[in-house]
């Protein structure tokens, strides 16, 4: 029997306050992938993200998790199959920075259990492989954004999730804290695991991912490899600017540079077609 793909959505919908956030979002994650979901700002990526970890219940459409649809799942197995790295890193909590990595084991802990020394273990090893090692005995509220970033990718890891969803996991690093975590993603995806990540840069996720998935006003625009899906035209149609796409110097992966359109070109830019894909 064929395994099921860890994540599948089919025409997945998504509405707040009567505004449609997401609309008729079909996708699949395989495992052993890394997916990058790109779109400019307002175009659902991060609701997107929490409608499928089940933070957000879908208006109409289905989210499974492994064939199994993710709002039926207990709370608990559904935190053994999936992990959430959110944009945002802020807690009110005065925790250890390794307290912090440590509550990625509460999914697999007894009720009343209490983390033992293979989950401390679990916790260390994620934190080197973030890069953030140097940070465990810190508290998490005296951490740079970046630092907390790195922490939180570490909480995820100790879940041991089968699917990794990542908004913009490359937010408030620097560039070699942007390249580690890019290649870390990649190292994740081959050792089996799902990876879809919410991207800003569009030359890293062309880089790094092994699809893509255009999102634009809710709606999926075009998805595939990045290399016949990040065009000019369609980064135009989706971004409102001039790109052009060239191959990387060392590994032929696309390189996309960004100029404005002129006043002319700008008076004819079309709208972004949502017809299907």
């Amino acid at each position: 029997m064929t395994p099921h793909p860890p994540l599948r959505t089919e025409r997945v919908a998504f509405s707040r306050n009567g505004r449609m956030l997401i609309d008729d979002v079909d996708c699949t994650i395989d495992a052993g992938s890394l997916t990058a979901l790109v779109g400019p700002n307002g175009a659902g990526k991060s609701t997107l993200l929490h409608v499928i970890a089940a933070a957000e219940k879908p208006t109409s459409g289905s989210v499974e998790l492994g064939g199994v649809a993710a709002h039926t799942m207990r709370r608990r197995a559904r935190a053994r199959f999936t992990a959430l790295v959110e944009q945002q890193a802020e807690t009110e909590l005065d925790l250890g920075v390794l307290d912090v990595v440590l509550l990625g084991r509460t999914p697999h802990l007894s009720a009343l259990g209490a983390p033992g020394a293979d989950d401390v273990a679990i916790a260390a090893t994620a934190l080197r492989r973030c890069g953030a090692q140097s940070l465990q005995d810190r508290r998490f509220q005296e951490l740079s954004g970046g630092e907390r970033q790195r922490v939180l990718l570490a909480r995820a890891l100790t879940q041991e999730p089968s699917l990794l969803l990542m908004d913009e996991p490359t937010n408030h690093l620097d560039i070699q804290a942007q390249l580690h975590t890019l290649d870390l993603m990649r190292s994740l995806a081959g050792e089996g695991i799902a990876v879809l990540a919410a991207l800003h840069d569009l030359t890293l996720a062309a880089r790094y991912a092994d699809n893509v998935i255009v999102l634009d006003r809710g709606r999926v625009i075009a998805a595939g490899a990045p290399a016949e899906t990040l065009t000019p035209k369609l980064i135009q149609l989706v971004y409102g600017v001039r790109a052009d796409v060239i191959p990387h110097p060392v590994d032929g992966t696309p390189l996309i540079a960004f100029s404005p359109l002129d006043t002319a070109s700008s008076a004819q830019h079309p709208p972004v077609s949502l017809s299907p894909r």
